[in-house]
């Protein structure tokens, strides 16, 4: 069994939902993970994922932060008293569009991370053009709050960043860019992380992977990702499976 651990199954029609969700199934993807990225979005993530039968996370996407209201981390880790919601997020940062000004989105990673340290639940991480500053944050939160779980999803970042993170415990979810042409370091990196830490994704409806590329994407085809992360790691399709489905489940311990 796979695990789609990132997908934004509410950017889907209702009617949608159902049907993308059995293809999943029918693509040996028992699990899917919903994510939050706007406070009253992630309120009703969770009576859509109730219904669904499906996971969430519950936070605000860094192009989602709005300077004047910023999510405090008891906000947050109130949405998280649900049996549905196993983690925070997504939160982070991202330099390459400018929706949100670089300090508002820096204070609601910190809000992130936070709420994490309270709730002891794993931070999905959104890094994009922004690795020293993730870095730089990340190490200065460890060092005033403790250590807490995060995940680097959809990785599209430096090698640095990821040997810093996986040094701190973190895991690292590849998307379809892995199975790019022009995506050669990203697969390096995927080569060299620690396969206990290995995750796959969708970011669905976005990122579609080969051979899929330019359509929307769906949770199915995280199955793709996860044949050329196999054939990036040296191990069969069944066994990059086996792994991933357990790594998720360590990282997100409610799922168990």
């Amino acid at each position: 069994m796979l695990v789609d651990s990132h997908c934004h199954l509410d950017m889907f029609e209702a009617e949608e939902r159902p049907g993308v969700i059995q293809r999943a199934h029918a693509a040996g993807v028992g699990e899917l993970v919903s994510i939050g990225t706007r406070m009253d979005q992630s309120r009703a993530l969770r009576t859509m994922a109730n219904e669904l039968g499906v996971w969430c996370t519950v936070g605000v996407h860094p192009n989602s932060v709005d300077g004047a209201a910023i999510a405090r981390a008891d906000e947050i880790a109130g949405l998280t008293d649900h049996p549905r919601v196993i983690g925070i997020g997504e939160s982070g940062l991202d330099y390459f569009y400018t929706t949100a000004p670089r300090d508002a989105q820096q204070e609601s990673f910190r809000e992130h991370i936070h709420a994490s340290q309270f709730t002891g639940l794993p931070l999905v991480i959104h890094a994009r053009n922004a690795d020293d500053d993730i870095a730089r944050i990340l190490t200065e939160e460890t060092g005033r709050g403790g250590a807490f779980p995060f995940l680097l999803h959809c990785f599209s970042s430096s090698r640095g960043l990821a040997e810093l993170a996986v040094g701190m415990g973190a895991y690292v979810s590849f998307s379809g860019i892995l199975t790019f042409p022009k995506s050669i370091e990203n697969r390096d990196i995927a080569r060299d992380v620690p396969v206990d830490h290995l995750l796959v994704e969708t970011d669905a409806p976005y990122l579609a992977p080969a051979p899929h590329r330019g359509k929307r994407n769906e949770p199915a085809w995280v199955a793709h990702t996860a044949a050329k992360l196999s054939e990036v790691c040296g191990m069969s399709h069944s066994e990059l499976a086996e792994l991933t489905t357990g790594n998720f489940r360590h990282l997100f311990p409610k799922t168990g």
